[in-house]
């Protein structure tokens, strides 16, 4: 089964190897092994949380719980430790479910023999996803959980379990998840892998360990292994970018297990969206003589993207699968848990198959497109054919594993499945329990259907140029005349004096009373602080990326348009210095994240015509006014360019933002003719200056782009 350089990176020994089921389990464990850690610890992942409790409870010693202060505590231990940290730099669309910045916590800059990175070598669009923790290259762990918030959970996964919090205190769904351990030659190979990755993200060599006592055994305690002296494969998943080849050993290694099973596949994954996954199990589906096929998914998808996205794309693959499940072989479940609230369930976030008694793979890739081709990946796989204990072991997971999604003992379950014959008819006898393991649908609406593009945009399994996907998605935009332009402009104007008119003239008006807001303009405007507080106001709501179009309107209301105007001007130059001054400190690499290739066009062009670049940025911002900052500060463009470009670049756009925002409070207070005429006038300059410097911009972007491509 395991080739080498086609389904798999390498074979390696492993004297000890255990499968660990559920979050409980793996937290104690990995918290034992790096505790007896003598030289070097490897944590890779896509997440990773400093707060999260590795044991929950009064705990089993009297080290610290969270993580990054059990690290701190075992390096104050062992003085020659050195604790190395990679997690992905993830991409914004997760920021507010991570703890966030975590390269800039302190908390993990607080011992200088702990080096945490952020690993942002790859391609857009794709994310580091393996979930690999090494021990003195003596013992690793790989599989599906990441040292982070709501991975936590027991084998019970009951409805009211305490424990199940994340660090902030909020309740979350049950999780269910499993990891392998191994020791031996097989951790010292995933402590190379654990380098390399490290190497390319930092550019920094890191060295194996030095030669360590043997009586030093960080095998975790409490673990009994499930398998000794088997050969384990390791195979990746690694995108190309930068020179780096593509590898997609998880792929061939996935068709090549499907293809080999003879009685029985068992799947537990928490996607089910791959094109070269389904081409195979419906193949074998279709055989007369095929194996059971038995898949365990998650009822339904956690948030939004995920419902709207993968989700469709699994009820389509299934759809697929069940048409060409024509000899009635195939199961598709969920775990049921009595007691959980309306939209909960069991969330599972296994990446695990098992086959024929022979087979146990463990990893972090998913059955999808993304785990194929894009993302960066990492399984192990056991074939434990012709050794007996081995092949014992492999049924022994899987009865495991059935027991627990079914509320029943293990020899229950291994009765069942010898009694009947099949995992397909043990798996209906247990049915009608409270807990079990009952079918899944995941059917979603046609309306929903329609609406999500096809899986090459969703679930891509190479890069995906970003203006590339953007026409896919969006299509081209056909060119708007400037007629249509002005008269969208006219459309947004009558609507504003429409409102204006309603809160004049019904009783809308009792809910803004224009005296009361004058008088506390009137209060602050006649404070004799009111220039550093305007500043300050200034530059704290930039920085949380107020729009400077509504801080400049603002002004205007508080102070009229003429000290409106000229306090948003010099609030404008100074918050802009400031978040350059910070965009200068954290460096190119922070600030490109923060908008993609486009941004970094910008930074080239920023450096090479600084002064006429910010003078049209802040004419015609193609990215909001903090953004901006940022990368002017990143980039090599000369302060004074800077400011000055900042300060000539805001001027008329401020000037008349501020009339058009006194002109505005004339059309509540009084609504006649010449406020509004005024008003419309101002708002026509605004449109048509804008279309104006839009044109322009876009004409020397063009220009810009054709030169530097060229």
């Amino acid at each position: 089964m395991l080739s080498p350089e086609v389904n798999c990176w390498r074979v390696a020994r492993s004297n000890r190897c255990s499968l660990l089921v559920d979050g409980e389990a793996y937290f104690k464990a990995v918290r034992s092994a790096i505790g007896k850690a003598r030289r070097v610890v490897w944590i890779l992942g896509w997440d990773i949380d400093s707060r999260i409790g590795l044991v929950r409870g009064d705990g089993e010693d009297d080290r610290p719980a969270a993580l990054v202060e059990f690290l701190h505590h075992t390096l104050k231990r062992r003085r020659g430790l050195r604790v190395h940290v990679l997690v992905w730099d993830f991409s914004m669309v997760f920021a507010l479910d991570r703890e966030w910045p975590p390269i800039y916590s302190p908390r993990w800059r607080m011992h200088r023999r702990l080096d945490f990175h952020m690993d942002n070598e790859h391609p857009p669009g794709a994310s580091h996803h393996q979930k690999v923790v090494v021990v003195d290259d003596a013992v690793a762990f790989v599989g599906g959980i990441d040292l982070t918030k709501r991975r936590w959970d027991t084998t019970e996964h009951a409805a009211d379990q305490s424990g199940r919090q994340d660090p902030d205190g909020r309740r979350y769904s049950p999780f269910h998840d499993v990891q392998l351990v191994v020791d031996g030659d097989a951790a010292r190979a995933l402590g190379e892998l654990a380098r390399e990755r490290w190497r390319v993200a930092t550019g920094k060599e890191g060295k194996p360990p030095r030669a360590i006592d043997t009586a030093a055994d960080p095998w975790p305690e409490g673990v009994n292994p499930d398998f000794r002296e088997v050969d384990v494969g390791i195979a990746r998943t690694m995108s190309p970018h930068r020179g780096r080849a593509e590898v997609r050993e998880i792929e061939r290694l996935y068709c090549d297990t499907i293809a080999a099973a003879r009685r029985y596949i068992y799947i537990e994954n928490q996607y089910l969206t791959s094109a070269a996954v389904g081409d195979a199990l419906a193949s074998r589906l279709q055989e007369e003589e095929g194996p059971e096929i038995v898949i365990v998914q998650p009822k339904s998808k956690t948030g939004w993207l995920e419902k709207y996205t993968m989700e469709v794309l699994r009820s389509r693959l299934l759809g697929r699968l069940r048409a060409d499940d024509v000899h009635g072989r195939l199961g598709v479940f969920y775990p049921h848990i009595p007691g959980l609230g309306e939209g909960e369930c069991v969330n599972v976030h296994a990446k695990l198959m098992i086959s024929d008694d022979r087979l146990l793979r463990v990893g972090s890739s998913n059955i999808s497109n993304r785990s194929m081709g894009l993302d960066s990946e990492c399984d192990l796989l056991i074939d434990a054919a012709g050794d007996a204990d081995a092949e014992r072991a492999v049924r022994g997971c899987l009865f495991r594993l059935l027991a627990e999604h079914s509320g029943r003992e293990e020899k229950e379950v291994q009765d069942a499945i010898e009694g009947t014959g099949g995992l397909l008819p043990a798996i209906e006898g247990f049915r009608d329990g409270e807990r079990a393991l009952r079918p899944l649908d995941g059917a979603v609406p046609a309306e929903i259907d329609q609406m999500v593009p096809d899986s090459a945009i969703v679930d891509p399994e190479k890069p995906v140029n970003p203006d590339t996907l953007l026409d896919m998605v969006l299509g081209e935009e056909p060119p708007r005349s400037v007629g249509k332009r002005l008269a969208g402009a006219a459309a947004l104007l009558l609507g504003l004096l429409a409102l204006a008119i309603a809160w004049r003239w019904t009783p809308l008006g009792n809910l803004l009373a224009v005296g009361r807001i004058e008088a506390l303009a009137g209060d602050v405007a006649g404070s004799p602080w009111s220039f550093p507080i305007a500043m300050a106001g200034f530059v704290a709501s930039s920085l949380l990326v107020v729009p400077v179009t509504l801080l400049i309107s603002v002004s205007a209301l508080i102070f009229g348009p003429w000290q409106g105007f000229f306090y948003s001007l010099a609030g404008g130059v100074l918050s802009a210095m400031v978040s350059f001054g910070i965009g200068k400190a954290l460096g190119r690499d922070a600030v490109r994240r923060l908008a993609g290739r486009r941004i970094n066009r910008l930074s080239k062009r920023l450096s090479r015509r600084g002064l006429l670049t910010v003078i049209t940025l802040r004419i015609v911002p193609v990215a909001p006014f903090t953004v901006i900052n940022l990368v002017a500060g990143a980039s090599h463009i000369r302060f004074r360019d800077f400011w000055l470009g900042t300060l000539l670049g805001m001027g008329p756009g401020a000037l008349a933002l501020s009339f058009f925002a006194d002109g505005m409070v004339g059309v509540l207070r009084a609504p006649n003719v010449r406020t509004i005429a005024w008003v419309g006038v101002l708002a026509v300059f605004l449109a048509g200056g804008g279309i104006l410097a839009s044109r322009w911009i876009r004409h020397g972007e063009k220009q810009g782009t054709g030169k530097e491509e060229g």
